[in-house]
């Protein structure tokens, strides 16, 4: 099953995430199919850049998005 998920990025304490999306059996930071985006939450206020038209084009081909980046959808529209 393909997945939109997180990719952790950045030194340690200092988190940086892509959103992607990548096959649910891959490692956390392995292998990827599309970046959509990124998150950025050490910014005040966190900061989400998501390319809408390709996060559509991946839902309707029946990727999952995880529970994290669900609620990061949700922030970034509202």
């Amino acid at each position: 099953m393909v997945k939109i998920r997180l990719q952790r990025q950045g030194k340690k304490k200092a988190p940086f995430y892509h959103i992607v999306v990548a096959d649910s059996r891959s490692p956390r930071d392995g292998k990827i199919i599309e970046q959509l985006g990124t998150y950025d939450p050490m910014a005040k206020p966190a900061k989400i850049v998501l390319d809408n038209e390709k996060l559509e084009k991946w839902v309707k081909n029946g990727a999952r998005p995880t529970d994290t980046v669900k609620a990061l959808i949700e922030k970034a529209k509202a």
